[in-house]
């Protein structure tokens, strides 16, 4: 198997493409890297395109490994014939290569293996053998007391194990019917008998799968994986329901048993036996396990595109927040953050139950806002937060109005999904950084600056504890892991951060650095002031060349020695960078006073370029060639140019933020409200409108057309036009919709 002719069909590349990519990967160039500073060598391919490359080339190369250790195991036994060398090269996935292998592969001691070892192969292969007499006349010579084979019919028996082994052990069967019953299989549940004895309010929520069946091909994943966690809480039981007769008569006409005369009955039973007691078992595992894998698959790609939106929400720069990580019995614990990040005061309030002490409340929350200049209160969305949204939003209705002296600014507040904030308040990573914070202190400052720079904060946390998926406990921790990883550093990569600012938990992901290295970063930065240059990197420990190589593009200055060091563009390419800005007359210092906005109009010569149209390629290809560099790298570098530091994340809408609340109370069908999406799953989204409920907007309801999967219209973190459908106030549900209204 040729793996970039393979990988060139799959994702619809051409083989010079396939081939940079694989090469540029062998010579130990990240993806973020190859991304953006080789877009020449692969025709600028897409990250996600890069991703599904380098995924599919470790997969196939594995494969590759595997047939080179089954095809050794095969020659080492001289049993490899030419045709199994053709298939194992022809194998496209590893059931196939495994397929291949069972019937060679070492065994523990089986029926069949047992049977052979007494010497009855030559009985099963005269039952197989058309035109012969009825075999109990054949295996009265077999009988031998001493080999525990007491009679015709326990030789008949052993003889049929064989058969039935060799039959389970066909590989071009097996393949058939495990397609056949992923294609025509039913999966049904059924409550276990345990949990029909001893019925618990946690049941509830599986409650629509306790009788319930459906083709397997059709299952959506949400559905597989719920189905999964119930049985493994054993309150369901599953199977997988398929046709036995339909299989038989399969493996029959396959063995060709009606051409065996009196042996077919002998033959038939063979079948039955290899088919249940043999294979169906085990094909039904494979085929749950199929199912597993193609749900895991599916919300792995929901969850990371959620976890990128969440990444990449715009930061609020130049604020100075009040941190809530709301709670009741403990108290909600506050932290003043300056727009740096520098956490100024902390606090404990007790403004909700059990103690209620909104009058101090109010006298702290009015000493902090008015002392530090508060502008926006970030409350997460946790135990107590519906509460402590009211009591923010009566305090600055108070504050506002002059209760605490006249406001110096306009306070309001935003909801803050403050998911994996107690996992982070408690890590190595927060001890290091705040040693002299709680946990609940620090995990109010984490709320603070997720809303001041999300990608700066949310780095500091496990991927798989920010809560934006579905059913992530249920899935293969490492495989969701990695996927989720390539997320941040991909989401890292594209903003780039500043290198004498960044902490650790940030640099790790950029491209080339290791958790040893960011470390060094900081150390060194410690140790020896501000990064005045990108060269002054190779100064740090365990920073080589192509560890620099691969880094530098993505690391900024701010007011260095340099001032192409405070863009994207990469060291590689200064000559040609100043070769661009000396032709259309420029000097390096025009980027640091934002002079070369007019770059586009220049290289047109004066000619104005409307909005959002390209350069003539001409243009841009007669500029490339005059400074010696590509067109990408060009149209890259005058992109750059033209805003230096640009910063991605600032063309997304800014979160909404409230001086008010509503209540589930206030709801009513047909309310119009703005909010914004917190979550999406395969069957909707959440949005959160205000209410310390979110509202799901069912797939259904996301759009007059038909939708085949939300993220084909929204995406976490936008602001959506929503109606409220239905409130379910003793469930504590909220129906909505972004459905245009039905004109009367």
């Amino acid at each position: 198997m040729n793996i970039t002719t393979r990988i060139q069909k799959e994702l619809g590349l051409e083989a010079w493409q396939v081939d940079a990519v694989i090469r540029l990967m062998e010579e130990g160039n990240t993806i973020p890297f190859i991304a953006r500073y080789r877009k020449e060598a692969h025709g600028a391919l897409s990250d996600e395109t890069l991703r599904q490359l380098e995924e599919r080339w470790h997969y196939l190369c594995k494969l590759e490994e595997r047939k080179e250790v089954v095809r050794a195991s095969m020659e080492e036994q001289a049993v490899l014939t030419e045709e199994l060398r053709r298939k194992l090269e022809k194998a496209e996935t590893a059931v196939e290569v495994e397929d291949l292998y069972r019937p060679y592969k070492p065994k523990r001691r089986t029926r069949a293996v047992i049977a052979k070892e007494k010497g009855m192969e030559p009985l099963a292969e005269y039952i197989l053998m058309p035109g012969k007499g009825d075999a109990v006349r054949e295996a009265v010579r077999y009988v031998d007391p001493e080999k525990e084979i007491d009679d015709e019919k326990t030789a008949l028996q052993l003889a049929e194990d064989i058969i039935a082994g060799e039959v389970a052990d066909r590989a071009e069967w097996r393949s058939h019917l495990r397609k056949s019953a992923a294609k025509s299989g039913i999966l049904t549940t059924t409550l276990t008998t345990a949990a029909k004895k001893n019925p618990e309010d946690g049941m509830k929520v599986y409650e629509n799968y306790f009788d319930f069946e459906e083709s397997a091909a059709k299952l959506p994943g949400h559905r597989i994986l719920a189905i999964n966690r119930a049985e493994k809480e054993k309150i369901l039981s599953v199977k997988l329901e398929v046709s036995k007769e339909a299989a038989e008569e399969y493996l029959c006409r396959a063995l060709h048993t009606d051409r065996l005369g009196p042996n077919q009955v002998y033959a038939e039973e063979a079948v039955r036996d290899a088919y249940q007691r043999l294979m169906a078992p085990s094909i039904e595992t494979e085929i749950r396990s199929m199912l597993t894998e193609r749900a895991e698959d599916g919300a792995i790609k929901v969850f990371q595109s959620n976890l990128e939106q969440l990444l990449m929400q715009p930061p609020m720069e130049g604020k100075t927040v009040l941190g809530w990580d709301p709670a009741f019995r403990t108290g909600c614990k506050l932290a003043v953050v300056d727009p740096t990040g520098k956490v100024l005061e902390t606090k404990v309030i007790y403004p909700v139950a059990p103690q209620n002490k909104t009058k101090e409340a109010f006298e702290v929350l009015a000493r902090l806002v008015t002392r530090y200049g508060v502008d926006i209160i970030a409350v997460g969305n946790g135990t107590a937060s519906r509460e402590s949204e009211q009591v923010i939003a009566d305090f600055i209705r108070a504050y506002q109005g002059g209760m605490y002296g006249k406001p110096k600014k306009k306070l309001q507040y935003v909801i803050v999904n403050e998911a994996g904030a107690s996992v982070y308040s408690a890590s190595k990573v927060a001890t290091e950084e705040h040693p002299d914070l709680d946990v609940g202190e620090r995990s109010s400052a984490s709320i603070a600056r997720r809303l001041q720079d999300p990608l700066a904060e949310l780095v500091k946390i496990d991927p798989r504890s920010i809560g934006v998926g579905q059913y992530q406990h249920d899935m293969d921790r490492k495989k969701l892991g990695e996927a989720l990883e390539h997320v941040v550093e991909d989401c890292v990569n594209r903003v780039g951060v500043d290198l004498n600012t960044a902490s650790p938990s940030l640099l790790q992901y950029i491209s080339g650095i290791s958790k040893t290295t960011a470390t060094n970063i900081v150390k060194y930065r410690e140790e020896h002031g501000r990064f005045r240059s990108r060269k002054e990197l190779l100064k740090v420990a365990k920073l080589g060349p192509k560890a620099y190589e691969q880094c530098a593009g993505f690391l900024r200055i701010r007011e260095g020695k340099e001032a192409l060091d405070a863009t994207a563009v990469h060291p590689e390419s200064y000559p040609a960078a100043r070769e661009l800005l000396k032709l259309l007359g420029y000097t390096e210092d025009d980027i640091r006073s934002g002079a070369t906005a007019d770059i586009r109009e220049r290289l047109l010569h004066g000619a104005k370029i409307k909005k959002g149209r390209e350069i003539p390629e001409r243009t841009l290809r007669e500029t490339a060639d005059r400074i010696g560099i590509g067109v990408f790298t060009l149209r890259d570098i005058i992109e750059e140019i033209e805003k230096p530091g640009r910063d991605p994340r600032s063309e997304a809408e800014a979160p909404i933020l409230r001086s008010d609340v509503l209540s589930m109370e206030d709801l009513e069908p047909g309310m119009e409200l703005r909010g914004t999406v917190r979550n999406i799953v395969d069957f909707g989204a959440f949005v959160d409108i205000g209410v310390h409920q979110d509202g799901l907007v069912h797939i259904s309801e996301l759009s007059d057309r038909f939708v085949k999967h939300p993220l084909d219209v929204v995406k976490v973190g936008d602001i959506v036009n929503v109606r409220v459908l239905k409130v379910d106030r003793e469930r504590g549900k909220i129906s909505l919709t972004m459905k245009s209204p039905k004109k009367n």
